[in-house]
């Protein structure tokens, strides 16, 4: 990846690792036989601090698809979304790309993974537009791939898994070699299924329109965010059948997810898509939904989770600690100026007081989230 630059700390199985010693062995099963599911989501630089973009969702999605395959993770939804915010944290990073993946390790070497233990990893990075700097701007230049997505009952399209995106390499390699910046992948009924790593929208006489949900794409989670973007500005959403030829003579032509956000489509096979400018209702959901994600407009639906959240909430009880214990040796000075006794008599506190070891609220608490992590040196 053109200038990626690694960062320093990777979540492994609970704890913090070294950039250097997130490894694995190469006879782990994943190597073979692409046995992971993973996600991709995005922190953005709000007011507020860093924030998730959908993070429940997302981290929803990992264990579906973990299910789907028969993999039973290891951590909760709770413990994977506190891990994604904690590499945000320990890497000191504004905005990112989050990569949580779980994959099956070294121990079977048949296609039975039934002996290879599932590992947890989760990394971040700093990623800009996932189609280059000028995508967002100028749009970009499409082709229908020769290569089809899977039909329904062969691979899962639900899943978002390591081995399903095999077809996407071979989606985009084509499209580069042919001179385009992505491919567009058709079903096995010839109708538009998705990008290679993107769903797809289309607007045709100021309606909205995408591929619905047939068993041959991922649900994406910025498809349904564009969908209720789409349905609080009272731009009219369709899911239909799509089939090739709309997307030669419709308005305007988008992609959407994680990586890509909203990327306008300015031609497809060379056919120049309406007046080859990025269309007003794309322009208008980029900018709504990016303005969302970073903070510029109010988060009705409560799509993000502050990154730094549990820091803050340390801080908080950090700095009501302290304040209590100035408090506590105030009362004790004051108690030895009017009784002659030494300031140094202990004054009984309240067993549910902040600095109580016992209260719920004390950061070295085992339910705490963060008492999951370690950091290994």
């Amino acid at each position: 990846m053109a200038g990626f630059t690694p960062t320093e700390w990777i979540w492994k199985d609970g704890e913090l690792v070294r950039w250097e010693d997130a490894t694995l062995h190469v006879l782990s099963h994943v190597v073979h036989y692409g046995s992971s599911v993973f996600e991709g989501l995005r922190c953005y630089d709000t007011p507020g601090g860093p924030a998730i973009f959908r993070l429940p969702e997302h981290v929803r999605r990992m264990h579906d698809s973990a299910k789907i395959y028969r993999m039973e993770l290891p951590f909760t939804a709770a413990q994977l979304a506190e891990a994604c915010a904690a590499v945000v944290r320990a890497n000191g990073l504004a905005e990112c790309y989050i990569r949580p993946i779980a994959l099956r390790g070294f121990g079977s070497l048949g296609v039975h993974p039934g002996e290879s233990p599932v590992n947890v990893y989760v990394a971040c990075w700093g990623w800009g537009a996932y189609l280059g700097a000028a995508a967002l701007e100028r749009g970009v230049d499409a082709c229908i791939s020769s290569w089809f997505r899977p039909g329904p009952n062969t691979l899962p399209s639900a899943a978002k898994a390591g081995g399903n995106y095999l077809s996407s390499q071979l989606i985009k390699m084509e499209a580069v070699a042919g001179g385009y910046d992505e491919g567009i992948a058709l079903g096995p009924g010839g109708l538009v299924s998705e990008g290679s790593g993107q769903n797809i929208f289309l607007v045709r006489g100021g309606e909205l329109i995408t591929p619905e949900l047939d068993g041959t794409l991922l649900p994406g989670i910025t498809r349904d965010s564009v969908i209720g973007v789409a349905a609080d500005l009272g731009i009219p959403v369709r899911e239909q059948p799509v089939p090739r030829e709309m997307l030669y003579i419709a308005d305007e032509v988008f992609f959407t997810g994680t990586a890509a956000e909203i990327t306008p489509v300015r031609s497809i096979d060379r056919v120049v898509i309406a007046d080859g400018q990025v269309g007003r209702i794309t322009r208008t959901l980029q900018r709504r939904l990016l303005g969302i994600a970073r903070g510029r407009y109010p988060d009705a639906r409560n799509w993000l989770t502050p990154a730094r959240a549990a820091r803050a909430a340390r801080a908080a009880r950090a700095a009501r600690a302290a304040r209590a214990a100035r408090a506590a040796r105030a009362a004790r000075a004051d108690h030895a100026s009017k009784t002659g006794v030494s300031s140094s008599s202990p004054v009984p506190t309240s067993p549910t007081s902040p600095t109580s070891p016992t209260s719920p609220t004390s950061p070295t608490s085992p339910t705490s989230p963060t008492s999951l992590i370690e950091v290994r040196a």
